[in-house]
């Protein structure tokens, strides 16, 4: 496999790649003045256009959610890829030939790969939603559908196909629309035997699995014939190049809008339980496809709940409540702190999924299903206190060691004290020894998973978009927006200057990393990329797309009276200090400082006096 590719290549990409060319497939812009387009924010739900792009910055930002970035960036949050799959589709899209550190030339894979397994994948759902139609041997398919309640409406919403039974229809018909055999055992559609190539599903009922951004990328097939070799009820695509089941979420491309508009995801555990929850009205359903719910799992619901730093939305697991559903709440609880959200489960007392639960009761009882759910800890804390006979003493320490230990894994600190009143009440001891288990917990734990690098900015630490910080935000834009002007009028401005700790952190970057004539258009992404912590990146991006308070574009004579206003600011800040020294100095006793002093108060108060004339007189 190719190395980490090279940086020149990498900024050689988004020097040539448009942004809002990129931004338009998924979102519609219009012109906004100024060089800047505005649209609906793609990843969170709104009526007024808050999402911003600056093309001749290659950076957008919206000011609803705070989401932000370049071109890269964009890919990665809304199709859920990794920078270097953003890096060479643009690559292949502008016509860039990809370079590697380890000196393999050229893309690790073909950049057209993608785009033509997609293809295919496409052409076969289309296939085998034909077939669902139009073969009799399908007759089996179509009665399983509407024995667990749904129609031909809700097979067409999903997609729901089925693959004939013979070995090798769906390879005649793809070879037939221009696809090659070792494209298509690539896309997982065929296998190779010992005579060739053969359909991989035959005589199932088939689900096609899309991705974020709605391509086919893989499919579920269903057993439904008793002489159908393969034994297994489900069988999915195998990991492919466009299709790795730990990075796939079915349902996701009809469940992305609500679940951004309501902060709410339900994990349910199979195909048709994705589609009786939706067509029951909870439309924020989705499954893993045969494996367990994991981290990049939570990664895709994190990007679509806009789930950054704090704590908001929530996630709903639904399990039976048999010991298999126990377990995968455990399993479920302890990768819990892999995303921020409140995380429930909803289970139905009699053990009955949402499909069978829908069946036998209506839609009503899945709505009422989620909408009784209880937090994860709560449902564990239940089971933990079942392990143990509570009417013994040395038995209820145990038990509360345990959940002890389940509450000090808990993320949202502001919940434990609760938490302790819980245990205590359900286990029957004091909270206090509860108190000193979950201490005990928390001192004998691992070392906590490491977080996003951030900028030093206290807890309590005022926003950057405080009035207060105007005048630094200002200057940031104006430098940050027009480099060109900027470069021989900062002269003499200091990190010093800027109290805000993000905005000192961006000036740092700044003065690191000088704009080239050459490049301006790729100047702000490059700053993102070496910036260390999400704060300065996320206020890089606000920075370079926030109109300024000033209309029309920046000139030199501005960009000297906006230094000159920070330089004035920072001239105050110094003369109170030195007056307040002065006051604590007896003139007499110690009149050698006291006049050295008063000599630098008077020539700071004639500097702060010339700063003020170029601030306020060039602007008029």
């Amino acid at each position: 496999m190719a190395g980490r590719i090279r940086d020149e290549d990498i900024a050689l990409v988004r020097e040539r790649v448009r942004i809002d060319e990129v931004i338009e497939q998924h979102v519609t812009l219009r012109n906004a003045g100024g060089g800047s387009r505005k649209g609906l924010c793609p990843f969170h739900d709104e009526k007024s256009p808050s999402f911003n792009v600056t093309p001749s910055r290659g950076m957008y930002y919206c000011f609803g959610c705070g989401a932000g970035g370049d071109a890269f960036t964009f890919l990665q949050e809304v199709e859920g890829i990794t920078f270097t799959e953003a890096v060479e589709r643009l690559a292949g899209r502008v016509g860039v030939q990809l370079r590697y550190v380890d000196g393999a030339a050229g893309p690790r894979r073909d950049p057209n790969q993608r785009a033509r397994l997609v293809e295919a994948n496409r052409v076969a759902a289309a296939y085998f939603v034909d077939q669902l139609t139009a073969s009799s041997d399908a007759r089996t398919g179509r009665q399983f559908l509407t024995d667990r309640g749904f129609d031909r409406a809700a097979a067409e919403t999903f997609g729901v196909g089925f693959a004939p039974r013979g070995g090798e229809a769906l390879l005649a018909h793809l070879r037939a629309a221009g696809f090659s055999d070792d494209e298509l055992l690539k896309a997982g559609l065929v296998a190779q035997g010992s005579r060739g190539s053969y359909d991989r599903f035959r005589g199932r009922l088939i689900w096609p699995i899309r991705d974020v951004s709605g391509d086919v990328v893989g499919f579920g097939a269903r057993r439904l014939f008793d002489d159908d070799r393969i034994e297994a009820k489900y069988l999915n695509t195998p990991e492919t190049p466009i299709y790795k089941k730990s990075q796939v979420l079915y349902g996701v491309d009809l469940a992305r809008r609500p679940i951004s508009r309501a902060s709410q995801a339900v994990v349910v555990e199979g195909y048709t339980d994705v589609m009786a929850c939706h067509e029951a009205g909870v439309t924020t359903a989705i499954a893993t496809c045969g494996t367990a719910f994991g981290t990049e799992h939570a990664r895709i619901l994190r990007r679509l709940m806009l789930d950054h730093d704090e704590f908001r939305g929530e996630v709903i697991f639904t399990f039976d409540g048999d010991e298999a559903g126990q377990n995968a709440a455990m399993r479920a609880f302890e990768g819990d702190q892999q995303f921020v959200a409140q995380t429930y489960v909803a289970v139905e007392p009699a053990g009955l999924d949402p499909c069978d639960l829908r069946l036998q009761q209506g839609d009503a009882s899945v709505r009422e299903l989620i909408a009784k759910r209880v937090p994860l800890y709560r449902f564990v804390l239940a089971n933990v206190a079942r392990k143990y006979d509570l009417d013994r003493a040395d038995q209820r320490v145990d038990a509360t060691a345990e959940a002890a230990r389940l509450v000090a894994a808990i993320r949202d600190r502001s919940k434990v004290e609760a938490f302790a009143r819980e245990i205590a009440s359900t286990i029957g001891v004091d909270v206090e020894d509860v108190r000193a288990h979950i201490r005990a917990a928390g001192q004998r734990g691992s070392a906590p998973a490491p977080q996003r690098e951030r900028a030093e900015v206290p807890p309590d630490a005022p926003s950057l978009g405080d009035e207060r910080f105007a005048d630094e935000r200002e200057l940031l834009q104006a430098v940050v927006q027009y480099p060109h002007v900027a470069a021989d009028r900062v002269e003499g401005l200091d990190v010093d200057d800027f109290t805000h700790p993000v905005a000192r952190a961006v000036w740092e970057l700044i003065e690191k990393n000088p704009p080239l004539p050459s490049s301006e258009s790729a100047w702000v992404p490059g700053l993102r990329d070496a910036a260390a912590d999400d704060a300065t990146r996320r206020v890089l991006a606000a920075l370079a797309t926030q109109p300024l308070r000033t209309n029309g574009d920046v000139e030199a004579t501005l960009m000297s009276a906006l230094v000159a206003r920070l330089q004035e600011l920072t001239t105050r800040r110094r003369i109170e200090e030195l007056k307040s020294r002065l006051q604590r100095t007896n003139p007499v006793d110690e009149a050698t400082e006291y006049n050295r002093m008063f000599g630098e108060l008077v020539a700071l108060e004639q500097q702060r006096r010339t700063l003020r004339e170029r601030a306020v007189g060039t602007t008029t």
